[in-house]
């Protein structure tokens, strides 16, 4: 798989980590998390704790996700919305 990214993407990219976490709104910049890899736009706006905390994180335990009652679809769904807000 070819692993450049397109200027779409970069875009797509730095538009996402613009945004405020998806989790627990902390203003950005965030973190870019994929829901899955290499596919630059199912990418979700996560701050560093929500995204890589050892307690908190998606890649940690996940109690700030637990708390929201969330998932990656519903974190998602938030990036998406928002970004359609600020076009």
């Amino acid at each position: 798989m070819n692993n450049k990214l397109t200027a779409a993407e970069r875009r797509h990219l730095a538009l996402v980590k613009e945004l405020p976490c998806s989790v627990c709104d902390t203003p950005g910049p965030s973190d870019a998390h994929h829901v899955k890899q290499n596919r630059q736009y199912t990418c979700v706006a996560l701050c560093k704790s929500c995204h890589q905390g050892s307690l908190m994180g998606w890649h940690g335990q996940r109690r700030a996700w637990a708390i929201a009652k969330m998932d990656e679809m519903d974190a998602l769904n938030i990036t998406i919305m928002r970004l359609r807000e600020s076009t």
